[in-house]
């Protein structure tokens, strides 16, 4: 891995803790869903941002 500026470690810092909080919310919103296809696309949403949090988190590695 090539090194990464300060500006880029605090972008994605950023990124990282934003799809950690939409992971959250979408799980919570998944859990309070009714309606069967509600929850599925609550959490998939919710497991599409900790996919993508991961991904970000292999850039700091």
């Amino acid at each position: 891995m090539s090194n990464i500026s300060e500006l880029d470690l605090q972008n994605l810092r950023h990124l990282c803790g934003g799809y950690d909080i939409t992971h959250c919310k979408l799980q919570e919103y998944a859990k309070e869903a009714q309606d069967p296809q509600i929850k599925q696309f609550f959490q998939k949403g919710a497991q599409s941002a900790a996919d993508n949090k991961q991904q970000l988190m292999k850039f700091l590695q």
